[in-house]
């Protein structure tokens, strides 16, 4: 019973330090509770299985956790676990109008004073009148951008 408790002690630091050395950076509360658990272990092999069992405790737990440490800070090893793709899309952005002032379209619901309108028939945007309630259908023109919106008027 007594290598049963031992060996169960040195499996969870060992997997308690796997979790600090690929998932959890820097020195945490994980880390430290595997290395307690891993001289918890050590000690109760030096006391209840004696001198040699001690040493045979203790040399497999420092060369499992070399082990561990060696193939969890491995560069190769750490790229797995490491984001690595690169985000190159934009958002269109509202000081670089892509409909100019002047831009004649129409209206594809009541602007009352803000909707929706088509311009170059396939540029679908939210626009807004200067208080003028226009019905769908009604022919627009852009004044200006103000604040992000498109400013219309009846054309």
């Amino acid at each position: 019973m007594d290598w049963i408790t031992i060996s169960l002690l040195l499996l969870f630091g060992l997997l308690f330090l796997l979790a600090e050395v690929l998932f959890i950076p820097g020195t945490t509360l994980v880390g430290l509770v595997g290395f307690a658990l891993l001289v918890t272990g050590i000690w109760l092999g030096y006391r209840d299985l004696g001198s040699t069992g001690g040493h045979l405790t203790l040399v497999t737990a420092a060369v499992l956790a070399g082990v561990v440490l060696y193939l969890g800070l491995r560069p190769k090893n750490l790229h797995r676990f490491a984001l690595t793709d690169v985000n190159n899309t934009s958002v269109r952005d509202a000081r670089r109008p892509d409909v100019e002032p002047g831009t004649v379209g129409r209206t594809l619901s009541a602007l009352r004073p803000a909707g929706t309108a088509l311009f170059d028939d396939e540029q679908r945007r939210e626009v807004v009148t200067r208080g003028e309630f226009l019905a769908a259908g009604t022919p627009v023109r852009v004044l200006g951008i103000e604040q992000n919106r498109i400013v219309v008027e009846q054309a």
